[in-house]
């Protein structure tokens, strides 16, 4: 059923067998029906209406992980949000203003390139500096975007994708919400374990999305030699669609070592949300031809094209160097850092080899997050990433400081305990 959901040849909408009457058709256990409807329904591909029996779902489900965000209360801090540190943002207001100049002299119009074309050449220098294939480019509003744009350029619903676990819950709720199944695959500091993504494969994975660097929620970061290894299991699968997210691009200071180029199609996106503030949305994609074609096609009968204006504006931020790449990322580093000595110095084993997070496998993750909130930390809840991954708790470090380390690691200590084992997939 899944597959022929996949191929349309069931369609939104359309009713199926009653269990009985399909278990008699097939010959098999009508338990074995029920157990494969209710795998069906647990996937989002089909849904019950009581008497009315089951049906291909007329539209996607989602996850609602969104909903498991915790309140802070007031006097409370929020390292539940992973947001950037505010101060290490640039100011907008002068590259917009100067975009917004330069569009005056040179207004868009319909049908031009939607890629700036300084904006292009900034970004496929350091793609090229970076090791990734050579390729076209385009640009999306934010890396979402991109991952659902390349998801849905070449996979249908039933399709198979494997996904980090734990991993960015908007990911985890992106997969189901196009139709598609989710099959998780663990990691630890060095990224996604590469015997894990060649069973994923191996049953049926079509796409398999990565985040390089500062990935989100445990700050993994692909080494050279997990990228050896994660490359040799894609080789011998080709035809899998493989999405690189590199979001942590100018806030990490550790090397990217891509997977691009072993597979027939992939995507490497890089948005400018992290280093220039979420509300740039702005995300340049590379990929080989056939996927960046598609992207683009599809974006033309929607938005049409990420403003220039946008892009014009990062293209300022870019050259003038309002970010200091090296700078914000040892102040991340130094306060990540600091955080995981001194939890480790209280016998809690937390991760966090780049980005803004650091992860806290713990025996209870809804009392450790009740208990930090009561001691005026608001934490988020690992329930927001994980599939089967063992539970634990999302610190995001960007806005602490140096008084701040010792008392949380005190109140995350007394939260936690015991803590589990050093692993976390």
């Amino acid at each position: 059923m899944e597959r022929a959901v996949g191929t349309g040849e069931l369609v939104p909408g359309q009713t199926l067998p009653p269990m009985r009457e399909l278990a008699t058709r097939l010959g098999v256990n009508p338990n074995t029906v029920a157990a494969a409807y209710r795998t069906l329904r647990e996937r989002g591909v089909i849904e019950t209406a009581g008497r009315r029996g089951s049906r291909v779902r007329p539209k996607p489900a989602t996850t609602g992980r969104e909903e498991l965000r915790v309140e802070v209360p007031a006097g409370g801090r929020d390292l539940a949000s992973g947001n950037p540190d505010p101060a290490l943002l640039p100011r907008l207001a002068p590259a917009l203003t100067a975009a917004a100049k330069e569009g005056d002299r040179r207004p868009v119009r319909y049908g031009d390139d939607p890629v700036d074309a300084d904006l292009a050449r900034l970004a496929r220098a350091e793609l090229d500096a970076d090791g990734v294939p050579a390729g076209p480019l385009t640009v999306t509003s934010g890396s979402l975007d991109a991952i659902e744009r390349v998801l849905s350029a070449h996979l249908r619903p039933g399709d198979v994708v494997a996904v980090e676990d734990p991993g960015w819950g908007s990911v985890l709720d992106l997969v189901p919400a196009l139709g598609l199944r989710a099959l998780p695959v663990g990691l630890d500091d060095d990224g996604p374990r590469a015997d894990d993504l060649r069973r994923a494969l191996e049953s049926g994975a079509r796409a398999f999305i990565v985040t390089d660097r500062a990935q989100n929620p445990t700050g993994a970061c692909v080494t050279a030699t997990r990228a050896r290894a994660l490359r040799a299991v894609l080789r011998d699968h080709p035809q899998t669609l493989l999405i690189e997210d590199d979001h942590g691009h100018g806030i990490v200071d550790l090397p990217l070592h891509p997977l691009a180029g072993v597979t027939h199609h992939w995507a490497v996106v890089r948005s400018a949300s992290k280093a220039y503030g979420p509300d740039l949305r702005v995300a340049v994609v590379a990929g080989d031809p056939v996927t960046v074609d598609r992207v683009r096609g599809r974006q033309r009968l929607g938005p049409g094209w990420v403003s220039l204006l946008l892009q014009r504006a990062v293209v300022r931020l870019w050259t003038q160097g309002a970010v200091d790449r090296v700078a914000v990322a040892r102040a991340y580093a130094a306060r990540r850092d600091a955080l995981v000595d001194a939890l480790a110095d209280r016998g809690v084993a937390a991760h966090g080899r780049s980005g803004m997070n650091v992860w806290v496998p713990v025996p209870d993750e809804t009392g450790a997050v009740a208990r930090l909130l009561q001691a005026g930390w608001a934490v988020a809840p690992g329930a927001r990433y994980r599939l089967n991954s063992r539970q634990a708790i999302r610190i995001t470090i960007s806005t602490l400081t140096q008084e701040d380390i010792a008392p949380l690691a005190e109140a995350v200590s007394a939260a936690v305990r015991p803590s589990p084992a050093r692993v976390y997939g």
